[in-house]
């Protein structure tokens, strides 16, 4: 098993050969997985090639981060932040797609489709969705303001960023985060198993930017510095105006209780489903023309539609070991 040291800061291990072989049966791919920084973050081994420069890279202080784990509810996020800066200006929200107001980070790294894949693709939702995959040195130099997304653990995000930026964060239960992480899976990536094996993927650390408890944890020990608003999915899903003022008021923004509430009915999940800057047509082409597509139902507590008794077990144990001695829990619902 090689081990590669990049730069003396992103140390880079080669996934060991059992678990390539699990990866390469589900997924039916022949990319190569790698883990990253000292908590073994997932990636292909693409990551690579740009890991020291995302560690190293320059912040600018008008820049706006959302980051989160994969199915957090980054999208919901992303809009509202993205509302919240631009003086709650709907109708160019609606004009312009999400992917081309704000950069995703990594994807350039994260991202690998197989040719035959490509060839069955629909040739027009390809040419649009690869627009918005911008390599590292294309979003150094992208005009201010910046509005990125990442789902990377802080460990491999720039090292001075919350010295700089503001980033809000988003944690969700990590049962749900298996079930939508498990749909979106299926229809982005091809994922050839059934959910009880993508659920044991999960939990050993076999799905990309996982693990999950680390991701979490380095965020949640980071959430008193002043330019990091830690934010729970299921917080925003009970009461989303309080966590919109939260975030305005983070954020430096005024917003009255007439905006917010007007913001807060342009992303219910029934506006948002339908709304097609965030939730576009091109990503069902891609994937399935005959799924939900990118944004499903947007509830909290669904995980319990889909364990079974060993199941939830499994999770008790699985949370309660890697939430020892740590005081974060999720929020119930």
């Amino acid at each position: 098993m090689e081990i590669y040291r990049m730069g003396d800061k992103v140390i880079v291990q080669e996934l060991d050969p059992h678990s390539s072989w699990l990866l390469k049966r589900h997924f039916n791919h022949k990319a190569k997985y790698g883990r990253f920084g000292d908590a073994g973050n997932c990636q292909l081994m693409l990551y690579k090639e740009d890991a020291d420069s995302y560690r190293n890279m320059v912040v600018r202080p008008d820049d706006v981060w959302v980051a989160t784990f994969p199915r957090s509810g980054t999208t919901w996020t992303q809009e509202i932040v993205w509302l919240l800066m631009n003086d709650f200006d709907i109708d160019k929200a609606v004009k312009i797609p999400l992917q081309a107001r704000y950069m995703f980070l990594e994807v350039k790294n994260s991202l690998y489709l197989e040719p035959q894949r490509i060839q069955n693709m629909d040739p027009e939702a390809l040419k649009e969705g690869m627009s918005y995959i911008l390599s590292y040195d294309e979003i150094v130099a992208a005009p201010s303001p910046r509005f990125v997304k990442t789902h990377l653990p802080f460990s491999l995000l720039p090292t001075n960023i919350l010295d700089t930026a503001k980033v809000v964060y988003v944690a969700r239960d990590p049962r749900d985060v298996a079930v939508s992480y498990y749909h979106h899976t299926k229809i982005f990536w091809n994922y050839t198993g059934d959910f009880k094996s993508y659920w044991n993927l999960f939990i050993n650390d076999l799905v990309l930017w996982s693990p999950f408890f680390p991701h979490i944890k380095e965020a949640w020990a980071l959430r008193h510095h002043p330019n990091l608003m830690f934010i729970f999915y299921e917080d925003m899903k009970k009461d989303l105006p309080a966590t919109v003022r939260r975030i305005a008021d983070f954020l430096g923004k005024e917003a009255t209780d007439e905006k917010i509430m007007k913001l807060c009915e342009h992303v219910d999940i029934k506006n948002f489903k339908k709304n097609k800057s965030v939730n576009p047509t091109w990503m069902a082409k891609i994937g399935n023309p005959n799924s939900e597509g990118f944004i499903r139902n947007g509830k909290a507590g669904t995980w319990r539609e889909h364990f079974d008794d060993e199941m939830v077990a499994q999770a008790q144990r699985w949370m309660r070991e890697n939430l020892a001695g740590s005081d974060l829990r999720f929020p119930e619902v």
